[in-house]
C-alpha cells in the first residue's frame, strides 16, 4: 500500500488542541503526522482514506476540513 500526504484544516487556538489532534491521530494509528498549530494545518501521510483521517481530526471537536493532497 502506498502512502500519500494530505494537507487537512484544524481549528486549533492552542497547545492543548493540538495535543488532542496528536491523540486522535495516534490512536488511529498507521500515520505520520506534522501539526503547524500557527496556520492550523495538519499534514498526515497515511494509506488510509482522507474521509477516514478527517472524521477522526473532528474526533477532537474541532472544526476541521480537508484541503487537499500534499
Amino acid at each position: 500500500q502506498t502512502t500519500s500526504k494530505h494537507e487537512f484544516f484544524v481549528d486549533m487556538t492552542c497547545e492543548g488542541c493540538s495535543g488532542a489532534v496528536t491523540r486522535v491521530l495516534n490512536k488511529l494509528g498507521g500515520v505520520q503526522f506534522e501539526i503547524d498549530l500557527p496556520n492550523k494545518k495538519v499534514f498526515i501521510e497515511s494509506d488510509k482514506d482522507t474521509d477516514v483521517l478527517l472524521e477522526t481530526l473532528k474526533k477532537t471537536g474541532k472544526a476541521a476540513n480537508y484541503i487537499g493532497p500534499k
